[in-house]
């Protein structure tokens, strides 16, 4: 019956109002800041230039090299749309290849006249050696039966 009498106190004790508790000393912590607006820490290092006006440039090269058979040429003109250049390359085979091109305005496309000076030389391939098996190892004799004398 004690038991009882105690578990009856413990829950009439949980049930008392709210009013009972005291309030707390001090107001909660809220932070009070609104945050920083963006700005990058770096400034862009390129800036895109603004194309007021059209292209216009030329240029041409030239690489020979008779060591390594290397030999071209290439040359360009541009001014806006109109384009026109041309390149020279040797090819393996003996001949030359010559390209020129032109693109009159931004509809007409890219037009390219190509040719060949030259015959092409397909020469027929002969090893600098004529390269020769030779084994590492002797060959090992086939076994033979010893011959049988006459007595």
């Amino acid at each position: 019956m004690k038991t009882f009498i105690a578990l009856t106190l413990v829950a009439a004790a949980s049930a008392a109002p709210a009013a009972d508790k005291p309030e707390p000393a001090y107001e909660p912590y809220e932070p009070q800041y609104a945050p920083a607006p963006y700005k990058p820490a770096y400034k862009p290092a390129y800036k895109e230039p603004a194309y007021e006006e059209p292209p216009k440039y030329e240029y041409n090269y030239a690489v020979a090299d008779h060591y390594s058979g290397s030999d071209f040429t290439q040359n360009e003109a541009r001014d806006g749309y109109s384009t026109n250049g041309g390149y020279r390359v040797a090819l393996p085979d003996g001949r030359t290849q010559i390209v020129t091109y032109t693109v009159q305005d931004g509809k007409s496309g890219f037009v390219a006249d190509v040719r060949y000076e030259g015959e092409a030389q397909y020469p027929e391939e002969k090893p600098a050696y004529k390269a020769e098996y030779k084994p590492k190892y002797a060959p090992v004799p086939a076994y033979q039966p010893a011959p049988a004398y006459e007595a």
